[in-house]
């Protein structure tokens, strides 16, 4: 390695930093120049990576949760030989270019997920430490060790303050995560200034607190940095928190120290007179061939993962099974017989023809799903018995790392929500795992940042959502949605699945499963559901997300109801009502807007054709978004109040969900 110092190595994090926001205009240059110090360290001496394939399966997974900083993680790509070229530096926050303002997964080879939100980069972290550990209990044996890495975290005062930081930092506390490891850049400087009017925790005795390792240091200090991390990896039963205090900044002589780093260019004067300060004679965008030779980490990187292959191969050797397992886990591949083993499972559902809540449909197909796909890892938000989100004896997630060859699948989440999202998020980025979780549909609105982030990062998170309308009665308005299914509906790259029956319960699961671009939300009810009458090209058309579910008698359609979930059921009733008046009306079921819309138009017109005009929808939640399905002339019936407290079946016959409204809503179309 060239003679080069470490603050020259950390210097060039801050330089590259400095520039890229001065020629965007736009952005955080504060934190990467206080935190390039750490960064310098952890990467150089402690990172084990391979910039020639961000994907190995046993690579340390770096986080910059504190995601404005995003410059200092680009600096770093670009420096250890990241296929991320000088160019895409000098377009940082510009149309098109791998350098957008807040780290994005799948845009920058080698981030790990998408941060900015404050607060969740901590709870992907602490996913991915979870995963870790489970992979290792499950795969790991004597001799042969294959999953064996860490989860650093970079995090600000923001990051903490944020009521996400506790429910992550907490249960990894409780769970013990030892390879989970929190820098937390303590600069006492947010965007609105010093934080001592509205920031005074004591931090260290938080997470003491928590059952977390801490120590504070100075974080402009190497060998402190190096002293901290060693006792970290030192501690292999509790995740460790190092309070690293910094300059904001660092390295501007007026602007240091203050909010005028945090989130603006520092202006062409004060990056020249940096410049100066800190002895950095080279122009904007320029490295020093000494200093990236320093820098490059290519080829300890794939030395690192040669080795890793080896052990890879021997561990193959003796556990044959085991190496196929692992190798189709980590490339998210279901196994083969997957297909037919779900198409099976809905047959079953089928035959059986049960009414029930589609929740306990949910159950049962749950309990049938882990014995054949084991890379399904699940859990509820405080919940299970009410979202059926807990098999048969479950093997529980607990805080044991001395489990080697068992592993658990169930975890607790307890009443934390938003941070079940956001390390379901973190399960799914580390690879290996399948993650669900459950909660009622109303609590969705805890979680709503975690579960857009799944959808902009588009990973496939299960999210279950039970007791699904007013229909769920006594909890009353605080607990009944209204107008959380067009809210979800909105999300870009979301499928909102709300199932009629078991069968339909059962094709959501698959579908669900199957999907690799982005969350699937399964909306189930507390109520029981009848059981629909299907044939093959109903079960087939369920999974096209609506399909016709009752063909009019004697004729031709001259109408259609079209519902979702429970109000299948009112649908049909009201069909049958119909038709004793003479009227012949087609009964559409439509459990995902998400997926009929990505169907062809001629199957599309198929179901809904453009000369049946006459169109009632019904839902139990407001109606936000029925108009593009029934038109000018059509009716939606749902919701646009409160609910109330009362039994499930009175509840909703007072809103007016029963056939009658619908008799009446089709007939004054005429």
């Amino acid at each position: 390695m060239p003679d080069v110092s470490r603050r020259q190595l950390a210097n060039a994090i801050r330089f590259l930093s400095m520039d890229a926001v001065q020629a965007a205009n736009s952005g955080h240059p504060g934190m990467p120049m206080g935190m390039a110090d750490i960064a310098e360290v952890l990467w150089n001496d402690y990172m084990k990576h391979n910039p020639a394939n961000p994907e190995w399966a046993d690579r340390d997974r770096f986080v910059v949760s504190n995601g404005h900083g995003s410059m200092l993680q680009y600096s770093l790509l670009h420096l250890t030989g990241y296929e991320l070229p000088m160019e895409e530096l000098k377009h940082f926050r510009q149309w098109g270019s791998r350098t957008p303002g807040h780290p994005e997964n799948g845009v920058t080879p080698g981030v790990e997920t998408t941060t900015g939100p404050l607060g969740q980069g901590i709870a992907n972290g602490v996913g991915m430490a979870i995963a870790e550990k489970e992979l290792a209990n499950e795969f790991n044996r004597d001799g042969h060790t294959i999953v064996d890495h860490y989860t650093y975290v970079f995090a600000g005062d923001g990051c903490l303050m944020e009521g996400i930081s506790h429910e992550a930092c907490s249960l990894a506390g409780t769970l013990g995560l030892g390879k989970l490891i929190l820098f937390y850049d303590d600069n006492g400087i947010s965007i609105d200034g010093e934080l001592e009017d509205w920031f005074t925790d004591d931090t260290l005795k938080r997470f003491e607190g928590y059952e977390w390792q801490t120590m504070a240091i100075d974080g402009h200090n190497p060998d402190a940095v190096i002293k901290a991390i060693e006792a970290a990896k030192a501690e292999p039963n509790k995740p460790t928190l190092i309070a690293c205090k910094t300059t904001i900044g660092y390295g501007s002589p007026n602007k240091a120290g203050s909010e005028e780093t945090h989130g603006a260019a520092l202006g062409e004067d004060e990056v020249a007179v940096t410049r100066q300060a800190l002895g950095w004679q080279w122009e904007p965008f320029h490295v020093p061939d000494e200093i990236y030779q320093a820098w490059d980490t290519r080829q300890a990187g794939q030395a690192a993962e040669e080795a890793w292959q080896a052990r890879l191969e021997a561990y193959r050797r003796d556990y044959p099974e085991l190496a196929a397992e692992f190798e189709r886990r980590m490339a998210g591949r279901l196994p083969e017989d997957f297909t037919e083993t779900m198409n099976g499972i809905i047959s079953e559902f089928r035959e059986a023809g049960a009414s029930d809540a589609t929740r306990k449909h949910s159950g049962k197909m749950l309990n049938t799903i882990v014995e054949r796909v084991p890379e399904v890892l699940g859990g509820s938000a405080d919940l299970a018995p009410s979202n059926n989100t807990k098999w048969k004896d479950a093997p529980i997630i607990t805080p044991s790392r001395e489990t080697r060859g068992t592993h658990g699948r169930y975890l607790h989440y307890g009443v934390r929500e938003f941070g079940m999202a956001a390390m379901m998020n973190g399960f799914c980025l580390h690879r290996g795992y399948r993650p669900y979780g459950g909660t009622f549909l109303i609590f969705s609105d805890y979680m709503r940042n975690g579960l857009r982030l799944s959808a902009l990062m588009h990973q496939p998170v299960i999210y279950v959502f039970t007791h699904d309308s007013i229909g769920l009665g006594e909890d009353g308005p605080t607990h009944q949605p209204i107008e959380q299914l067009p809210s979800l509906r909105a999300i870009p790259n979301l499928t909102v699945y709300r199932p009629a029956d078991g069968v339909e319960t059962a094709v959501g699961w698959r579908l669900a499963l199957e999907a690799g671009d982005g969350p699937v939300a399964l909306v189930l009810t507390r109520q029981k559901t009848g059981a629909l009458e299907h044939t093959d090209e109903t079960v087939a058309g369920a999974a096209r997300g609506a399909y016709v579910l009752s063909e009019a008698e004697g004729g031709d359609p001259e109408g259609i109801l079209i519902a979702s979930g429970s109000e299948v059921d009112l649908a049909l009733a009201a069909q049958k009502q119909l038709a004793e008046q003479g009227k012949r009306v087609r009964v559409v079921s439509m459990p995902s807007w998400e997926l009929f819309e990505a169907q062809d138009e001629g199957y599309r017109l198929s179901v809904l054709p453009d000369g049946l005009a006459k169109r009632v929808a019904v839902e139990a939640a407001e109606s936000f978004g029925w108009e593009r399905y029934v038109g000018r002339e059509g009716r939606a019936i749902g919701i646009h109040r409160f609910g109330e407290s009362a039994p499930g079946d009175t509840v909703m016959e007072k809103f007016g969900f029963v056939p009658e409204t619908l008799v009446e809503a089709y007939n004054e179309l005429d």
